[in-house]
């Protein structure tokens, strides 16, 4: 049987499958032992080995033909930026670095009192910018454009592109 997802709707799909198999192994071991003390009577709870091992293996089976073809649709969907969804998660990671050294870069001083507790000169010194501050600051605010137009191509991809899986 043939599935249509989104990749949104797939994680979605593939988070129920996730609980479902927790479900199933929190009553395995809630159930597959049971204390009777002697004389009585009670039945044991309701367990099946062989049913629990059949179905957590059917919903592993089943997430790994998802998965797949989720990376799949990722390593082919092509945004309009003129990548795929798997290249721009790379280069979300690495413009997200960037972003980072450019933030400590703005935030620097083009020219900074230095004080030092361990001298008692009385001569005073400054640290300055080996670059150009202001520059730092435009390359900063371009990547956190890139960094939104990205993500929200991606978002949109995740909300609209369908695949198929065969389950």
């Amino acid at each position: 049987m043939a599935k249509t997802f989104t990749s949104a709707s797939a994680n979605k799909y593939l988070r129920t499958l996730d609980e479902e198999k927790e479900h199933l192994l929190y009553q395995e071991r809630e159930l597959c032992t049971y204390t009777r003390a002697a004389g009585e009577t009670e039945e044991p709870p309701a367990y099946s080995y062989e049913d629990t091992r059949a179905r957590v293996a059917a919903i592993d089976a089943e997430c790994r033909v998802i998965r797949h073809a989720l990376h799949l649709f990722n390593a082919t969907c092509v945004l309009p930026s003129g990548i795929t969804i798997d290249e721009a998660l790379i280069k979300l990671a690495q413009l997200s670095y960037l972003k980072g050294t450019l933030s400590e870069l703005r935030d620097k001083q083009e020219k900074e009192r230095v004080t030092s507790t361990f001298t008692r000169s009385e001569m005073i010194e400054y640290r300055y910018a080996n670059f150009d501050v202001a520059k730092a600051a435009a390359d900063y605010a371009e990547t956190v454009r890139q960094i939104a137009d990205l993500q929200l191509e991606i978002d949109l991809a995740n909300q609209t592109q369908t695949f198929e899986v065969e389950l």
